[in-house]
């Protein structure tokens, strides 16, 4: 995990959580879903592949117990874990409660409407909540 630095995209895009094991842990800066991105903290990663056998079943391990704590308490018909990389190529995984409800349901997340920042308390909120996840995982 040397020389690992963000995206300037991603800086852009998200608010910083924590560390787990292997991947940082943002929560892209968009109220209408819970969604976080995990990445993993590796220098010039761009594919799942690129990563040793152990980082990758330890990176499916922390995106599907994380989905699984976030779905459980937030709420959601169903958790989207993805990993494309076509505009930001390094390497990240994104974990997006998705809910009947939401704006854009059932179409994806990417490229429909326009991102709603979070104010302050809501940010603070569920970063507080994603915190007490995070610190109840067994990763």
């Amino acid at each position: 995990m040397i020389n690992f630095e963000l995206d300037e995209r991603l800086i852009a895009d998200t608010l910083p959580i924590a560390d787990l094991p292997l991947s940082r842990v943002l929560l892209m800066n968009d109220a209408r879903y819970p969604w976080v991105i995990l990445v993993p903290r590796h220098a010039a990663i761009s594919e799942v592949f690129e990563l040793s056998t152990d980082d990758q079943q330890q990176l499916w391990q922390e995106a599907t117990l994380l989905g699984e704590a976030m779905k459980a308490t937030l709420g959601g018909d169903k958790v989207n874990i993805a990993a494309l990389g076509n505009v930001v190529s390094q390497l990240h995984v994104h974990v997006v409660i998705r809910r009947h409800s939401d704006a854009t349901w059932p179409a994806p997340v990417w490229g429909n409407g326009s991102p709603e920042p979070y104010d302050l308390d809501g940010q603070a909120q569920l970063r507080d909540q994603l915190l007490a996840l995070i610190d109840g995982l067994d990763v």
